[in-house]
């Protein structure tokens, strides 16, 4: 017998023996014990079943996700570089170019908290608390504006969650529809006349910007920036605003990202950075003469979401005063 031959009889064997009788008669591995089973046995379903005991709200979710989630999926969950989006996507799916997320794709929430639970953090997946899962979970709800910050997810209110695409799944019925157009014998030749390119690609993404301009509303925003520059607040600005650099980039060669560049927008009209597409939220209120007043910034900064309804920024805010404050003096430093 050839060593190909006794190669595959050796992995036939093996086939065979892969079962728990065959395994005992060869001696070959153990039944598993029931708390390894159970290790194993974790699954989260659609109406609860599976649900760990455990809570936790966005407000501390934010913070692990930061530390355990950030650097895949953006502080805000918009997603870094070829890693996946979390947030957004909302009135895309019938687009051309669909933005599937938690809150615009998935139907169900157990998917999300199963796969966290089960998979994340990359690389040391099985490391988090139910507790940890459920803020994680908690804030990647209210980055896509389907909870408040303040909701307590726990194995108790999880059903009290409707996601936007519940209905939007339907079962896969091919099998009784259309495979019996495809159990003929197929065309391998000569099947088509002639073969040409009929359409070009439905989705190019190169369409240039419109530019903005508003210097009536410049000149009177420039008399909104206060003269008098806090070197010391803005040093303790540079440090609040490591936050936002997941998407915002100021200085010299700042370019758009997932928000626009920040230069110069102290004391300036909104939505009018060249080259970055804005929501319909924040263009619209850029045509009505909105300028980013110290007092405006700080109103926008405390809770994107609730002064802006629809906005893309999906950040939670920052909370505190003197953060606010330190970020806005720190962005005065950075002119067009």
């Amino acid at each position: 017998m050839s060593k190909y031959l006794k190669s595959a009889a050796l992995l036939a064997i093996l086939a065979l023996g892969s079962g728990p009788v065959a395994a005992e008669k060869l001696g070959l591995g153990r039944a598993a014990l029931p708390e390894e089973i159970a290790a194993w046995d974790m699954d989260v379903h659609p109406d609860g079943t599976g649900l760990p005991v455990g809570a936790g709200d966005a407000i501390d979710g934010e913070e692990i996700f930061a530390e355990q989630c950030a650097v895949c999926h953006g502080d805000f969950a918009e997603g870094i570089g070829n890693w996946p989006k979390l947030a957004g996507g909302q009135d895309t799916l019938d687009r051309d170019d669909p933005l599937k997320t938690v809150g615009s794709y998935w139907p169900y929430l157990s998917t999300t908290f199963d796969y966290v639970r089960r998979s994340m953090p990359y690389g040391n997946a099985g490391t988090l608390t139910d507790d940890e899962v459920y803020a994680i979970v908690a804030y990647i709800l209210y980055s896509n504006d389907l909870i408040d910050d303040d909701f307590v997810l726990s194995n108790e209110t999880f059903l009290d969650v409707g996601m936007p695409n519940a209905d939007g799944f339907f079962i896969d019925n091919r099998a009784e529809t259309e495979y019996s157009q495809w159990s003929g014998e197929p065309c391998m030749e000569n099947c088509k006349d002639e073969v040409k390119v009929t359409m070009r690609a439905m989705v190019l993404d190169v369409t240039p910007q419109e530019e903005t301009s508003a210097p009536a509303q410049d000149a009177v925003a420039e008399e909104a920036v206060e003269a008098a520059f806090d070197v010391e607040l803005a040093a303790e600005g540079e440090k609040v605003f490591r936050k936002c650099k997941a998407c915002h980039q100021v200085g010299d060669g700042a370019k758009n990202r997932v928000g626009p560049t920040l230069n110069g927008i102290v004391g300036h009209a909104a939505g009018a950075v060249d080259g970055f597409k804005y929501s319909k939220p924040l263009q619209e209120v850029a045509d009505d003469g909105l300028v980013w007043t110290d007092d405006e910034l700080k109103a926008f900064l405390a809770k994107p979401k609730e002064y802006l309804k629809g906005t893309k920024m999906s950040f939670a805010g920052l909370r505190k005063e003197e953060d606010q404050a330190a970020v806005i003096e720190y962005l005065k430093s950075f002119g067009q």
